[in-house]
């Protein structure tokens, strides 16, 4: 039986995607690592904004973040994230508690 602490940790994880701008970097994100820049730029959105939501999914665990020069390169978590298997298995994101299934754009 899950701990009641697992069940908190993905109701957090929940609810940093239940948003479309989230929902659309994720999506992004499936692709391959990205900076806070190309992210703005692939979405037509404001960088301010980018940033201010990808810390929501990086705090949350989906994403992760690492200082490649004077860029911060984000990334699906790999402890989360479950690429496509090429066997027409989709991509998910597994939070232990359910399971989603991303499409790939």
């Amino acid at each position: 039986m899950k701990k009641p602490q697992e069940f908190v940790a993905c109701a957090e994880r929940l609810k940093a995607l239940a948003d479309s701008d989230r929902l659309r970097i994720v999506n992004l994100l499936i692709a391959g690592e990205r900076n806070v820049g190309d992210i703005s730029a692939a979405l037509s959105e404001d960088i301010v904004k980018i940033s201010h939501h990808l810390g929501i999914l990086r705090r949350a665990g989906i994403l992760t973040s690492q200082k490649q020069g004077r860029f911060v390169v984000y990334a699906l978590n790999p402890l989360v994230f479950v690429p496509a298997d090429g066997a027409g298995c989709e991509p998910q994101l597994e939070f232990g508690c359910c399971r989603l299934e991303l499409e790939q754009d």
